[in-house]
């Protein structure tokens, strides 16, 4: 839970229409398509309108049936495109809903069997995101709604590559995580050959996916484990903010953004090949994604009075501003290490979540966090099993998380807080060109 924001908020009234072209971004852009989707909204709460029932009946009120169809909303028309330079759901603006899930490579099944799950999975991808049916199978849960900014990431984990006969072009960066003094993993929960991240701005649309890649994955795999999350709805708070976690922290402040001079070398692996830097040509305008489920002790944390909680970030709770900002701080203010209050104490404490995680304190490590918030239910004793799917991106892990991590480990005043309780590592490629499918370039190079 590093102290760098998440991708921004993004405002569906200001969505751009394909007819403007691409977005700044290769493949996270979201774009409405030029014209309404072969789905339509039947129907919507701002457009039916409310009938009253006749003068003398009771007083009731019906949605009133729409004699047309309706133009898709702003939130249904937004489309991330699934070919470009990078995959989607990196750089994307975040989604309401999100499913995580990783899959085994079945008894026998190869580099050929691979290959040909991962073609069928990136036409999936590519029909879906489109806002069109899966295929033959569809199941029509979305049948109704636009693309609703849908987003499918494909990844592989440390394992594959011994499944498939590809050892040799098995990324050093994806040498497994160190282990850390705060995991509490559950090994059925972390890793896998494969690695799926779905995101959506409406729960049916991410279901469907999430339903349409298992049915594809056919015999070639299973399901290893499945994970649900959710973030704020678009167009929520009056204008786009940094999200809050369910600790009511604003979350992430100081994510890189790709109009940084430097983001594409943080986190995508660059394209001259044998660089170094993040492993094979294969890997080529690809990243690496840490996923870790992070349980909140939140009976624990809301016990803390409000400024024991600020103390332990190091941010005011209500805006994310700096505890050394004063009164006129926002949450973009720089942070000051060094003040210190009448007493000689530093306002920001020594183990402060922000302050240990800020690059500046690890030698320059970033990272993209792209997290979802989940939750799984109460235990018998009505402790929620809730907290963060933690997903960050870097060009390469040792550069990134780890040190970081490493940092959170030896004195974060938050980690008596959280328990990680999964993790995962996994090469995402660069995305597919026009006519490609994700990971040709490794499956037939």
């Amino acid at each position: 839970m590093a102290d760098q924001s998440i991708p921004e908020a993004r405002n569906p009234e200001t969505t751009r229409r394909a007819s403007d072209g691409p977005g700044p971004l290769d493949s996270g852009g979201t774009t409405a398509p030029e014209g309404i989707s072969r789905r339509r909204l039947l129907g919507t709460a701002g457009a039916t309108g409310l009938v009253l029932g006749a003068a003398g009946a009771a007083a009731g009120y019906a949605a009133a049936p729409s004699s047309a169809a309706t133009p898709l909303t702003s939130l249904g028309s937004g489309r991330a495109m699934f070919h470009g330079k990078h995959q989607p759901g990196i750089t994307t603006p975040m989604q309401a809903r999100g499913h995580l899930v990783a899959f085994d490579l079945a008894a026998g099944a190869g580099r050929k069997e691979a290959a040909a799950l991962l073609r069928r999975w990136s036409d999936t991808a590519r029909r879906l995101m489109a806002g069109k049916p899966a295929g033959t199978r569809d199941t029509d849960v979305a049948r109704d709604a636009g693309p609703s900014s849908l987003t499918l990431t494909f990844g592989f984990g440390h394992s594959f590559f011994g499944r498939t006969g590809l050892e040799k072009q098995r990324p050093v960066a994806l040498d497994p995580l160190p282990d850390f003094s705060s995991d509490h993993l559950d090994k059925n929960r972390s890793n896998g050959d494969l690695w799926v991240q779905i995101g959506a701005d409406d729960a049916l649309v991410a279901f469907h996916a999430l339903r349409a890649i298992q049915q594809e994955a056919g015999s070639a795999a299973r399901i290893r484990w499945q994970m649900n999350g959710f973030n704020r709805s678009p167009g929520a708070t009056a204008h786009p903010m940094t999200a809050r976690n369910l600790m009511g922290q604003v979350d992430g402040t100081r994510n890189p953004k790709p109009a940084d001079a430097d983001f594409d070398q943080r986190i995508f692996v660059p394209e001259a090949p044998g660089s170094g830097k993040g492993g094979p040509a294969w890997m080529a305008n690809g990243s690496y994604a840490v996923v870790r489920r992070i349980r909140m002790l939140l009976d624990d944390w809301e016990k803390l009075s409000l400024k024991a909680q600020e103390d332990v970030i190091g941010r005011r709770k209500s805006d994310g501003a700096p505890l050394s900002g004063g009164s006129d701080a926002t949450e973009t203010t720089e942070m000051d290490l060094e003040k210190t209050d009448g007493s000689g104490k530093l306002v920001v404490p020594i183990n402060a979540h922000a302050r240990i995680t800020r690059p500046d304190q690890n030698g320059g490590a970033a990272m993209v966090r792209r997290p979802f918030s989940y939750h799984d239910g109460f235990d018998a004793d009505g402790v929620p099993d809730a907290g963060l799917l933690f997903i960050c991106w870097q060009a390469d892990p040792l550069r990134g998380f780890v040190p970081v991590q490493r940092k959170l480990d030896r004195g974060d005043a938050l980690s008596q807080f959280i328990r990680h309780e999964a993790s995962g590592l996994f090469a995402v490629p660069g995305g597919a060109s026009e006519g490609e499918y994700v990971g040709q370039r490794l499956l037939e190079g």
